[in-house]
């Protein structure tokens, strides 16, 4: 059985959704389990809606009409007869959108965010699964959150493997072609859960995991693996061959092509992992496997925008010892920061984090009572694998240096 995952650009309108089509009819479709993103930019229009729900009220409305806007507009293109089920199936879910928002009584954010925020997912396996069963290719729907299940971490959660791969290895039948969600779950108590941004990959991962896969292939708007972002940096280099090592460590770092867990349960099974671009499938993209460390050798760049630097010192001016930095690590831990790079000397501790709950003034708050605290906010995070002195320099050029740290084989630049 073969795992094909896409993302969110690939089929972020109809033409990309035909596109999908026309793949799999070309590349064959019996033993596929299709793992789908939400559309486009559909995440980031849900996301809005929760926003509004707590924050804006006025909108709140009018941000789940552009939703529903957007995804009829393709049911639009890819359908002649709006009597067809599928137009039912995306109402019902807006439906049930407005009416979990009516009914809803938590005031915690994460909750909310992950009963909307899924919707995405099922909007865009519900409208594919429909295409290609109209375009005459038998597909099966299957619903993640009854198979992944989780952890009550809204917004970031844990698996439980056991369960879930009870419920995988029992629930798929492997000789059809399948399609379902990334990124979402549930947890025991059957509420929405999601694995956290970008955490489709993974998901894909858990399924090759748990029915053997051969392979799994990630479709995307790129030719593979690339030594560095083409959004932000210019001549990128493709990578063709990576080791699971060398993905992890890039995936730890940053590198935005592959959620950090997805490549550990592909490597314990050693199912081979192809990054190809869905616009040319019949190139050869990058493989992702056991042997070659990386080909060709080159310069690896990862940058994280919009982190904040704080700066610690004690108050007395003393030492900063293990005391300390446990103290440190169960703030940032209670305010659920993520934390990408720390350095520490004698008198001083500096940390470089991502405020993805918005929390950074409690955090201070907090620090503040034990702590001298600087905080320099909106900083970029720049990460070379694989450095050299004109990979530093070419960085550095454009930006005030203001954290240095390096190892034998990686440099990280913190600059403004």
């Amino acid at each position: 059985m073969k795992i094909y995952k896409f993302g969110g650009a690939s089929v972020k309108d109809y033409i990309g959704i035909e596109n999908l089509f026309k793949l799999i009819k070309e590349t064959g479709y019996k033993e596929i389990l299709i793992v789908v993103s939400a559309m486009g930019k559909s995440t980031n229009a849900m996301e809005l809606i929760v926003k509004n729900y707590f924050n804006n009220k006025n909108e709140l409305q009018y941000s789940i009409n552009e939703v529903a806007n957007f995804h009829n507009e393709i049911l639009s293109k890819l359908f002649t007869n709006k009597n067809d089920e599928i137009y039912n199936e995306v109402k019902t879910v807006f439906e049930n959108i407005k009416e979990f928002l009516k009914r809803n009584k938590s005031p915690d954010y994460s909750f909310v965010y992950d009963q909307i925020v899924a919707n995405g997912e099922l909007l865009s396996t519900k409208i594919i699964n429909a295409y290609l069963n109209y375009k005459g290719i038998s597909c099966n729907w299957i619903d993640s959150r009854e198979l992944i299940k989780t952890d009550s971490n809204y917004r970031d959660s844990d698996l439980i493997w056991d369960i879930t791969q009870k419920n995988i290895s029992n629930k798929i039948d492997k000789k059809i072609l399948n399609i379902t969600q990334g990124f979402i779950a549930s947890d025991v108590n059957n509420f929405n859960t999601t694995l956290g941004r970008e955490g489709s990959d993974y998901s894909a991962a858990i399924y090759a995991y748990c029915l053997n896969a051969d392979s799994l292939t990630i479709w995307k708007d790129v030719p593979g693996f690339l030594n560095a972002d083409p959004k932000v940096f210019d001549n990128t280099v493709l990578l063709e061959y990576i080791s699971y090592t060398e993905a992890i460590e890039l995936a730890f770092y940053g590198a935005t092509v592959i959620h950090p867990k997805t490549l550990q349960p592909l490597q314990k099974k050693e199912i081979p992992l192809y990054v190809k671009s869905f616009l040319k499938p019949n190139e050869k993209g990058t493989t992702i496997s056991r042997g070659i460390k990386i080909k060709p050798e080159t310069p690896c760049f990862i940058v994280k925008k919009n982190l904040n630097l704080l700066k610690l010192s004690s108050l007395d001016f003393s030492f900063i010892v293990e005391k300390n930095i446990s103290e440190i690590f169960q703030v940032l831990d209670k305010n659920r920061m993520k934390v990408d790079l720390i350095q520490n000397s004698a008198i001083s501790f500096s940390v470089c984090i991502y405020d993805k709950f918005d929390r950074l003034d409690e955090l201070l708050s907090n620090l503040k009572a034990a702590f001298k605290v600087e905080c320099i906010e909106n900083v970029n995070l720049f990460t070379i694998r694989h450095f050299n002195q004109n990979s530093c320099d070419d960085i550095l050029k454009n930006y005030q240096l203001l954290l240095e740290q390096r190892t034998e084989d990686v440099i990280q630049l913190v600059v403004k």
